[in-house]
């Protein structure tokens, strides 16, 4: 029987920190929020552990964001301090990792979906922003969905977990991504660039305003023929038609980011920031506000 993750307690001490509640879990890790016992400041903890072989991969994917978040510097992107690495003997590999991050105080967009269309707006153009940044630094998020964007209770956003991240081209051997918002050339294992994540952050802003997901390659129970040929990739309906209230540069600019080809799309991260901002000027300007029951068609 596989062996159970490592867990702390309340109280327990862990590499200087103490433990003060566990915040989440993954498949090979367990998040902590902790204080460091020496200068009183909170962090949050991920411990990161190797139980089997095929593990190795959790551990790679760790010092992978460890490594593109260390090359970034940006308000709005969640900055790890440090990492920390313990082996199972002198001559033995890695076995566990502690990541000691900034503790993000807030919750996911998929928890807590914005209320308003200009809330949705300001979160999604801070991320986009935020996107626009990592790709100038030649990086890649590749798995932006509502669950990595954390707001704050002031309107204030943090995009987290850079697992996936990489440098603009990568080709990955194998499928990464979630499903409900993963690119056609995340499926088919091609170059991953800067489009990738407008595709990713489109499909995120489509479910935000319609509550309803973009097909997808991986969608609706991993369709062979849709993983082969993106011709068979169903289309989604136009955002407009699921709510007919948000405004028709916001569904368009959305559509447009969600399109299977990727010469399609805006043609930058930067561009879609910017149509965010037009956006949000204008949603201002007019105070409209939806909520889920909105959101729906009739």
């Amino acid at each position: 029987m596989a062996r159970a993750l490592t867990e702390f307690k309340k109280g327990d001490t862990v590499e200087g920190f103490r433990v003060l509640q566990e915040l989440g879990r993954g498949a090979a890790s367990i998040i902590y929020l902790v204080q460091d016992v020496s200068t009183k400041q909170v962090w949050a903890l991920k411990h990161v552990e190797k139980l089997e072989p095929k593990d190795q991969r959790f551990l790679d994917q760790a010092e992978a964001e460890a490594d593109v978040n260390r090359q970034l510097n940006h308000p709005k992107i969640r900055r790890i301090e440090r990492v920390i690495k313990r082996r199972a003997g002198l001559l033995s590999g890695v076995s566990d990792l502690y990541i000691v991050m900034e503790l993000v105080d807030g919750e996911s967009l998929d928890q807590s979906p914005p209320r308003t269309f200009e809330q949705a707006v300001d979160a999604l153009q801070q991320a986009a922003s935020a996107l626009a940044y990592m790709h100038s630094k030649g990086f890649v998020h590749a798995d932006m969905k509502p669950n990595n964007i954390v707001m704050d209770a002031n309107g204030q956003i943090k995009i987290i977990d850079l697992g996936q991240s990489c440098k603009i081209g990568t080709v990955k051997e194998r499928i990464q991504g979630t499903p409900d918002y993963i690119a056609p050339e995340q499926v088919h294992c091609r170059p991953i660039t800067p489009k990738t994540d407008i595709y990713n952050l489109g499909a995120t802003i489509y479910y935000l305003l319609t509550r309803q997901k973009v097909p997808t390659a991986l969608a609706g129970g991993d369709s062979l023929v849709s993983r082969l040929d993106d011709n068979f990739i169903e289309k989604p309906k136009h955002a407009l038609e699921l709510n007919p209230r948000i405004h028709p540069k916001l569904a368009d600019l959305v559509m447009q980011c969600v399109e299977v080809d990727p010469e399609k799309r805006p043609e930058s991260m930067q561009f879609v920031a910017d149509r965010l901002s037009l956006i949000l000027g204008i949603l201002r300007a007019k105070s409209v506000g939806f909520n889920a029951a909105d959101s729906r068609p009739d």
